[in-house]
């Protein structure tokens, strides 16, 4: 008794269906939390161990930005996140930067005291946020949440920051 072989046409067309399965199953992802989305019904702990509900936010816009000590990117845009935030904060402007699950927690707290990060600092130890906004697997993310709770950008990587103050400037001024 012989296998059957199958042909190689065969075998790149379930190669096609399976990465067919996979786009679908990542455009969901990307979907479920994209612009115009609720933000995820999430809770931070701080490094100091104090909990923020997103939800006890709403009425400020949020910026939570998904980052590492160890991505070159994070950290070359936290100085202007730093920036940012100082420039907005007075008008209603919240942020936390959450540290992903690979990150050292350590290593968060040294970048954090030696920077002097003024906003709020996250750890993600077990990927539960990461997950709850979508699987954020690349950082720099950066997700900016409307005073209504609503998702308004999603950035993947360093965002354009000429644009994101004008963003900014809108969503502060929305009632």
């Amino acid at each position: 008794m012989q296998a059957q072989a199958t042909s190689p046409r065969s075998g790149l067309w379930i190669k096609l269906a399976g990465l067919a399965v996979v786009a679908v199953i990542a455009a969901v992802a990307f979907f479920k939390v994209n612009a115009g989305n609720a933000a995820p019904d999430v809770t931070f702990t701080k490094l100091d161990g104090e909990r923020v509900a997103l939800k006890d936010l709403r009425g400020k816009v949020v910026m939570v930005n998904f980052w590492a000590t160890s991505c070159t990117t994070c950290v070359g845009e936290m100085p202007q996140m730093i920036e940012t935030y100082n420039k907005f904060k007075d008008r209603g402007l919240d942020f936390v930067a959450v540290a992903m699950s690979y990150d050292p927690p350590n290593y968060v707290l040294n970048y954090t005291e030696t920077r002097k990060l003024p906003f709020k600092v996250a750890l993600d130890t077990q990927d539960k946020l990461a997950n709850a906004f979508g699987d954020v697997k690349l950082t720099p993310t950066t997700f900016v949440i409307g005073k209504d709770g609503n998702i308004i950008k999603r950035y993947v990587g360093e965002p354009q920051f000429t644009e994101l103050h004008q963003l900014l400037e809108k969503a502060l001024a929305a009632a």
